[in-house]
């Protein structure tokens, strides 16, 4: 385990085409304005408050199959949302709730599709992490192991070949699915044909809870830019001020056509990679490293640092919250679930011509 943490102490030392938010902050690059950073915290608050009420309905028994919480990801996830415009592509990972109700994603979605409510995007007949709004830009999830990658690479050739200008398609991944051949294949496709793909890899220490010693062997994953020939920064994931900056010139730049751009951002789980794993794997020593810092409290600490808000405004945000929380959840137990007995008809094809036997 001590190899663990000497290799997240020694990922800030990487030179090359690795370029930190110390030489980001000289290079006139934009800095976030005090308005998206009040923005990105609230989602990221109203994340954390919707997946505590998630786990909490889990244990209690009302959510069938596996509940997976952003607990530590969300300032990397807000900080992607945020710096999306309406047109882009976004392909999130099962931990971007945060990044998701940011790019415009309601409320109600995601406590619908987890109570398996007829009303929801999958009509309660799917898991309830691969729910989304395709023609929206956010694409429904197939897999967290690298697959959505070559999907974002589609939807931007397609935007090429209709003459639409100016998107950008952003792909998650942790760092155990940058060991998959799905992962590869895709940012050597991007990179060849310049597609404006911001590839962005979550690197929590543990793909599930194998260490990443056991996974790759190089400092940091962001050296990989390099081999393909692409812009490669990373980022300290707890800090939401740094998210904000690295995320959003790597997707102005990929907007300004300089081409696809890798994010390693380097933070730690704070939770089981579902809500069945009591994460007991994770070495105390990580935890209690800088890594292990609760991205949300570090935001709120910052923003009233910069005396953009203050304890009671925090507090009525976090009321409001709450709120929204409760009476989604509310809403939503009161909807029907499926009737597998109706004849109700419902595909998860967006054309019903392309079922079988509907040619």
């Amino acid at each position: 385990m001590e190899r663990i943490v000497a290799r997240a102490n020694a990922r800030s030392k990487l030179t090359g085409m690795v370029q930190s938010v110390a030489e980001a902050a000289t290079n006139n690059e934009v800095l976030p304005s005090p308005e998206i950073h009040l923005r990105a915290y609230r989602f990221m608050l109203l994340a954390r408050v919707l997946d505590d009420k998630f786990a909490s309905l889990y244990r209690a028994g009302k959510i069938m199959g596996g509940v997976f919480l952003g607990r530590g990801q969300e300032a990397l996830s807000a900080a992607i949302g945020v710096s999306l415009r309406e047109g882009d592509i976004f392909a999130p990972l099962i931990r971007d709730l945060a990044g998701r109700l940011a790019f415009n994603e309601p409320i109600l979605d995601s406590v619908r599709t987890y109570l398996g409510s007829i009303e929801g995007p999958m009509r309660g007949r799917d898991g309830n992490i691969h729910r989304g709004r395709p023609k929206e830009g956010q694409l429904a999830m197939i897999s967290h192991l690298g697959a959505m990658i070559s999907v974002v690479n589609g939807g931007l050739f397609a935007r090429r070949m209709r003459g639409i200008k100016g998107t950008v398609g952003v792909a998650c991944c942790g760092d155990g699915a940058t060991s998959t051949g799905a992962f590869h294949e895709a940012i050597n496709q991007a990179a060849v044909e310049k597609l404006p793909l911001v590839m962005v890899v979550a690197d929590n220490q543990y793909a599930y809870s194998t260490p990443t010693n056991r996974q790759f062997a190089c400092r940091s994953l962001v050296d990989r830019a390099v081999g393909y020939g692409l812009r490669g920064d990373e980022v300290d994931g707890t800090n939401l001020s740094d998210c904000l900056r690295v995320v959003g010139a790597a997707v102005d730049r990929a907007r300004a056509g300089e081409g696809p751009q890798l994010v390693v951002a380097h933070l730690l789980r704070l939770c089981g990679h579902g809500e069945h794993d009591d994460a007991g794997y994770i070495d105390a020593n990580l935890k209690n490293s800088e890594l292990g810092r609760d991205c949300l409290k570090l935001a709120e600490k910052w923003i009233q640092q910069q005396g953009w808000t203050d304890t009671a405004t925090l507090a009525q945000w976090r009321s409001e919250a709450i709120q929204k929380v409760e009476e989604a959840v509310a809403t939503v137990q009161r909807e029907a679930g499926p009737d597998p007995f109706e004849k109700n008809y419902w595909s998860a094809l967006s054309n019903p011509k392309f079922v079988e036997g509907n040619e």
